[in-house]
């Protein structure tokens, strides 16, 4: 079992984005692997308002990076803290995928999980 760091737009539409990476988690957990998703965690215990604690949160989730075996990236667009989260991994050599929750998967694209994720539809993330 490979353990995936999420990324996924947070700010803005919070409570948006907030379900959005919960969907991601479960195509995670539902492709057979665990999921670390630090936007998730680290906002219910630090104020994402307060930009020090922000940091903090992002700090966090970066120093646990290096224990996941890659990064797969969800979402219609990159925000600045994905970016950040993006370059480490690339710096680290941990491999990073792109996924779009919307697509839908050819027949023959399986096994696919109950978000309608083809879960091998990942495709390398276009530097």
């Amino acid at each position: 079992m490979k353990l995936i760091y999420v990324a996924s737009p947070y700010a803005g539409d919070v409570e948006r984005n907030v379900e959005y990476a919960r969907k991601a988690c479960r195509t995670v957990m539902e492709c057979g692997h665990a999921f670390f998703a630090p936007h998730l965690l680290y906002p219910s215990v630090l104020n994402d308002a307060v930009p020090e604690e922000r940091q903090a949160g992002m700090d966090m989730g970066l120093a646990m990076l290096f224990r996941c075996d890659e990064l797969w990236v969800f979402g219609p667009h990159i925000s600045s803290g994905m970016q950040t989260e993006i370059a480490e991994a690339e710096r680290m050599r941990i491999p990073v995928r792109r996924m779009e929750m919307e697509e839908r998967p050819s027949a023959e694209r399986v096994p696919e999980s109950n978000t309608g994720i083809a879960c091998n539809s990942m495709q390398p993330l276009p530097l």
